[in-house]
């Protein structure tokens, strides 16, 4: 199969091709970076502990952890058969066919772009408070937002090795001041003794258990990126599985350690009341409570960049999103070009550095609150895509296997993938019945309605794959040539490997 080249700039030796030496540790802290571990611990496990089950929540993210580990068994196993970097949107295509390829790529767009706005309208909203708190002027928290998104957008246009070391730097920092945290409050022995309290049956069901795993769930989002950076990876066929399993186990490791550490510290029959006074303050309070005021000032610190990490490690997996559709012709052409010195997808960064600046502006226009609206909201319909989309591609991964008998490995290609997916369809649908409290549509009772918001965020979640589907039909009948090749993504790592995977057009996709 030969590689198109856009005519603009053919004759470039990288000119539509992602080329790097990426290895584990930097795939790795891209994806973790986008998990944005401090910015979980100190906003979301407040929450899930204040609205889910109370002092069982630490176990929700051991078993979030436990149904994505079976999720990245299957991952795992299709990125060694299908050496293409569309992730998603390829393995899909391939396992289920190409309009539902198309669908779930248009879906993994809606997916971060949702959780990356949503984190913009959060990091707008901290700094605004920081800075007039220190005696700045008080600047409105849209235009820091729109500084961040200026300065995610260089980092992105450069080659991926630069966004790495930042990454690299800032995760470092964030994962060392929870741990160093956790550490005190081991030595302190807690506020009432240490305890397996968090895991024991009777308060890992008390509460509301579905709204903690739709916490829980949404603190991975990001780890499953990994084979959207195989063009760049040292060695695709070995890196990429590595950095999947190291990464959701990493996360689903340090989520459970850090909040159990945050129960510990104010003990069983505290914590839900020092978490209903102020969720969000609830880590830097625990902070200056063990660390001190040095802590609190450098938690504080890190809380911002964590959250710059998260922007910036989601920016470059949509800018490779959409890099990977526009090879496989289904976005404009010129979102496919590499940059000749930083071998990036930089036109494509532009791109998404303008859709985030223009949805900014839109919800200040709209006057949206940058936490209760921007984030809450937006977080939520990220949380459900990324449930449906993980859970279509085990599905992808059972029926790929089955069809093309490539891997005979029962547990890897059958057993660990149904799991997965009885899990995250389980996790989906929870998440559907508890999204109006996400989104505030309650009656006067509290009892969760699906109101104008709750239905109008949902039906994003169905739009945008239609528009896959849609557009799926349109090529079928009228560019078959180029319906043939969708789900490809054509890069220089896959064009020598064409697994015959795609069912054929007489099965009617």
């Amino acid at each position: 199969m030969s590689v198109t080249k856009d005519p603009a700039v053919t004759g470039t030796p990288h000119a539509r091709t992602l080329k790097g030496s990426l290895g584990v540790t930097a795939i790795v802290f891209m994806v973790v970076a986008a998990a944005a571990p401090l910015t979980v611990v100190g906003g979301a496990a407040p929450l899930g502990i204040l609205l889910g089950n109370g002092v069982g929540f630490p176990s929700l993210y051991a078993v979030s952890a436990v149904i994505l580990l079976l999720f990245a068994v299957g991952l795992a196993a299709m990125t060694r058969h299908v050496p293409k970097p569309g992730a998603f949107f390829t393995f899909v295509g391939y396992g289920l066919g190409r309009p539902a390829g198309l669908a779930s790529a248009f879906l993994a767009l809606l997916t971060y772009t949702a959780i990356q706005v949503s984190v913009h309208g959060y990091i707008g909203y901290i700094l605004q408070v920081t800075v007039t708190g220190l005696g700045g002027p008080d600047i409105p928290w849209y235009l820091y937002s729109l500084a961040v998104i200026a300065i995610v957008g260089f980092l992105g246009y450069r080659h991926i090795d630069l966004s790495s070391r930042v990454l690299g730097i800032l995760l470092v920092g964030e994962v060392g001041i929870v741990l160093v945290l956790v550490i005190a409050i081991v030595f302190s022995g807690g506020e009432q003794g240490l305890s397996a309290a968090p895991f024991l049956p009777e308060n890992v069901f008390s509460g509301a258990p579905g709204v903690g795993l739709m916490f829980a769930i949404a603190a991975f989002i990001g780890f499953e990126a990994t084979a959207i950076f195989r063009d760049e990876a040292k060695d695709p066929t070995r890196t990429i599985p590595r950095a999947t399993y190291t990464a959701v186990i990493g996360i689903g490791v340090f989520y459970t350690l850090a909040s159990w550490g945050l129960v510990m510290a104010w003990g069983p029959d505290n914590v839900l009341g020092v978490a209903a006074e102020d969720p969000g303050a609830m880590i830097i309070v625990t902070t200056a409570k063990y660390l001190g005021v040095v802590g609190e000032v450098i938690i504080n610190v890190l809380l911002i960049t964590s959250m710059f990490a998260c922007v910036l490690s989601f920016h470059n997996v949509i800018t490779r999103y959409q890099h990977s559709m526009s090879n496989a012709s289904v976005l404009p052409n010129v979102l496919g070009r590499v940059h000749p010195k930083h071998l990036s997808p930089h036109t494509s960064s532009v791109v998404q550095s303008a859709t985030a600046a223009v949805l900014i502006v839109v919800f200040a226009l709209l006057g949206l609150d940058p936490v209760l609206q921007v984030f809450t909201w937006f977080a939520g319909v990220a949380t459900l895509a990324i449930a449906i989309l993980m859970a279509i591609t085990s599905l992808a991964v059972i029926v790929y296997f089955a069809r093309t008998r490539q891997d005979r490995r029962l547990w890897n290609t059958v057993i660990a993938p149904a799991l997965g997916f009885l899990g995250l369809i389980g996790s989906a649908v929870i998440i559907i019945a508890y999204f109006p409290i996400m989104v505030g549509d309650v009656d006067a009772d509290g009892v969760p309605v699906f109101g104008g918001v709750s239905i109008a965020l949902l039906a994003l979640v169905v739009i945008f794959p239609l528009i896959g589907l849609v557009q799926a039909a349109v090529l079928r009948s009228r560019r078959p040539a180029v319906y043939a090749t969708i789900t490809d993504a054509i890069s220089d790592s896959s064009a020598s490997t064409v697994p015959a995977a795609i069912p054929p057009d007489a099965t009617g996709v």
